[in-house]
């Protein structure tokens, strides 16, 4: 199996996870919500809280979506590399507000790591292209 076909199938996979678990939070927030690591909730009307992160999620994976389906792979790779930012954000706010440490590291983190190693595995795939110019330099006569 080439390394595009393997980064193609791992980025697929977290861009149907990342959806999945964004319009989670958008349909279920209380029962999606516990899942997440954090020890309590806001009181209270805080599911329009919870909901904005199930937007964020969705809008994070139609970004990495729209980069798969049009082919922009070495933008692929750099969004990846931004947007684990957001998960290892996440992990650092379930540590900081005392939740699960082995949700904070086996999920917010894990996902985290392995959306860097997507990333540059892309990148390692796309180096090649993008150093080649586009198209040859003109000869002197």
């Amino acid at each position: 199996m080439s390394l595009k076909k393997i980064n193609t199938f791992l980025a697929a996979a977290f861009i149907l996870f990342i959806l999945w678990f964004g319009v989670e939070f958008i349909l279920n927030p209380e029962t999606t919500a516990p899942g997440f690591g954090l020890p309590s909730w806001p009181s209270g009307d805080g599911d329009g809280f919870l909901i904005i992160k199930g937007i964020r999620d969705v809008v994070l994976a139609l970004v990495l979506g729209i980069l798969l389906v049009t082919g922009h792979r070495r933008a692929l790779g750099w969004v990846l590399l931004v947007e684990a930012l957001a998960a290892y954000g996440d992990m650092a706010t379930v540590l900081a507000h005392h939740g699960s440490v082995a949700t904070a590291l086996g999920v917010h983190g894990l996902t985290a790591t392995l959306m860097v190693v997507n990333g540059l595995l892309i990148m390692r795939e796309t180096r090649k292209v993008a150093a080649a110019p586009a198209t040859p330099a003109p000869q002197p006569a």
